[in-house]
């Protein structure tokens, strides 16, 4: 255990007062908190290279003093109740109070995380892994996982995913952010977003110099005949499930879309969020699968398994491969190893494909556990987006409601619920984005329940 003291053999003030001084105002600034340990006497001499008594003496001192306690088999450690100087110590921010009840839209189970076969994975490809590959990597990330992402999106999402053309990134955010940085370097300045749509495209493109240029959203997904004559560079979509209204995009629009792309040599960025969760219709492919060379398809594990992980990943037109990997490589030099390994042998075991399975009977249950409750206790809301995802979306009359005051007041009885207009760049009818998967049933219905006495 080291600390960092410096003492000067050479002043004339002694080095037990040294040392005595130095700890308590390390103590009194807060750097040594209530109940840090300190080294052994015999330690803390051997490390500033001085005779034990002087430890000892700066010990006894400052536990006269009530600075430190001293008990056998426990060491010696701060003592409990010290406040730091108020002129010197910040003010800690006030932790957050966990809601009771949480509609956050993009929270999978985290009950559900497979703790136990991710703790196996991780323990083979740790005992799998060379010492030579704990060295920096390439910033495109572990080809064994890019290997089992590729096999995976191929057989599930009908992706057309070569290794050398994919790139594993720290989440969605980053990998959708290095997209937006290398159309901005490239000259790119107007990007195309569905409106409503998820709030984080927008603010990602904002932050990279891009103007987010809306089109509208039906029950069809993206309204890309609103495309023509908007002279963007590129445009965000989220085909499988349109983020937030639940919609498909329908097959005319689907090749309306690749022939708008190809015609003007534009982008299409495609966000499969949480393709991977359907309940009342067949699967839908990625766009990607279709035209490879005009669509950058971009996943994330954070719905399939946890945020908590960070991992995402792209699969780009081979002209983008390149520039990707270096804007990646200048953010951060790679993402975490050993996740990716772990990751890679969860995917190639099939664990992920028993982990989906398993967590699609939870989420319908809970899907038909909200639609009950809002049919009972909010009828006068109409849902949408309630054949696949982790969310739906209750849209309410114009007028019908405040959504920031609903908002508010949900969260003073410990409900956490977003309204739809976080999500919309235009002005559109009020509606609650409801989140389902965090929650089991019957807290699903207490929940909806108190929001319709709030909505009324």
């Amino acid at each position: 255990m080291e600390l960092l003291v410096a003492l000067d053999p050479a002043a004339a003030v002694p080095l037990h007062t040294q040392l005595e001084r130095a700890l308590r105002a390390d103590v009194r600034a807060g750097r040594l908190r209530a109940g840090a340990r300190l080294p052994s006497t015999r330690d803390l001499a051997a490390q500033l290279g001085v005779s034990r008594g002087v430890v000892v003496e700066a010990y006894a001192q400052l536990a006269a003093e009530g600075y430190l306690t001293t008990r056998r088999g426990s060491g010696t450690r701060v003592a409990d109740g010290l406040t730091p100087d108020p002129g010197r110590a910040p003010e800690r921010a006030p932790h957050p109070t966990a809601p009771r009840w949480t509609f956050h839209p993009g929270q999978p189970d985290l009950a559900g995380f497979p703790r136990a076969a991710w703790l196996a994975a991780a323990r083979r490809a740790l005992q799998a892994t060379s010492d030579a590959a704990l060295a920096y990597g390439s910033p495109r990330g572990a080809r064994t996982l890019r290997d089992a992402l590729a096999e995976h999106l191929g057989r599930t999402r009908g992706v057309v995913a070569h290794p050398d053309q994919m790139l594993v990134t720290s989440g969605f955010q980053q990998g959708f952010a290095l997209v937006c940085a290398t159309l901005a370097r490239a000259g790119a300045s107007r990007v195309a977003v569905e409106d409503p749509g998820w709030f984080g495209h927008v603010r990602v493109l904002r932050a990279a110099g891009l103007e987010p240029v809306p089109i509208g959203v039906d029950d069809g997904g993206a309204r890309v005949e609103e495309l023509d004559g908007l002279g963007v560079d590129a445009v965000v979509v989220t085909p499988a499930h349109q983020a937030p209204m639940g919609g498909v995009l329908a097959p005319q629009r689907r090749a309306r879309l690749l022939a708008w792309a190809q015609r003007t040599g534009a982008l299409i960025v495609e966000d499969d969020y949480d393709a991977e969760y359907r309940y009342d219709r067949e699967p839908v492919g990625a766009l990607q699968g279709v035209a490879p060379d005009l669509v950058v398809y971009a996943g994330t594990a954070s719905k399939v398994l946890a945020p908590a992980l960070r991992l995402g990943w792209l699969v780009v037109p081979a002209a983008l491969a390149g520039p990707l990997a270096e804007a990646k490589r200048d953010a951060d030099l790679g993402t975490p190893l050993l996740d990716q390994l772990t990751l890679a042998d969860f995917v190639a075991r099939g664990e992920l494909d028993r982990h989906l399975r398993r967590m699609r009977r939870r989420y319908r249950r809970r899907r038909d556990a909200l639609l009950a409750a809002l049919a009972e206790h909010v009828p006068q809301a109409h849902v949408r987006g309630v054949a696949a995802g982790l969310h739906a979306v209750a849209l309410f009359a114009d007028g019908a409601l405040d959504e920031a005051e609903l908002t508010s007041d949900a969260r003073a009885v410990g409900i956490e619920v977003h309204g739809l207009a976080l999500n919309r760049l235009r002005p559109g009818p009020p509606g609650l984005v409801l989140g389902y998967a965090a929650m089991p049933e019957p807290a699903i219905a207490a929940a909806v329940k108190r929001l319709g006495r709030l909505i009324g």
